[in-house]
């Protein structure tokens, strides 16, 4: 019969957590896909691996609401808060997309 696998967090395998604690990344770079119908912000570090990320359907936005240059910027502001606070100080920015919806993506970056 074959041994149960023991849970992540158990102390009988001296394990804490299944992720590798990222550190404090100084330097990243900002992707915004922008497109007519969604608007998707990922964050991720130099050697482009992902950190953070968040959409505007993720946001609550629902269907017309999703296409709203607000919407977009909400979006990059969950991103851009939850950055900060893991302390990345610097960003490229990358922006894709025909959408209107790039500039007011920008905003919340100029911001902080």
């Amino acid at each position: 019969m074959a041994k149960p696998i023991p849970k992540v967090g158990s102390r009988r395998n001296g394990r804490s957590s299944a992720r590798k604690s990222a550190g404090r990344i100084l330097k990243g770079v900002i992707h915004v896909q922008a497109s007519f119908n969604n608007t998707i912000v990922t964050v991720t570090d130099v050697q482009h691996r992902v950190i953070s990320w968040s959409s505007v359907g993720t946001c609550g936005f629902k269907v017309t609401r999703k296409s709203a240059p607000f919407a977009a910027q909400t979006a990059t502001g969950n991103v851009i808060q939850a950055i900060v606070e893991q302390g990345m100080q610097r960003a490229e920015v990358m922006i894709k997309g025909p959408s209107l919806k790039r500039d007011a993506a920008l905003r919340p970056i100029v911001e902080v």
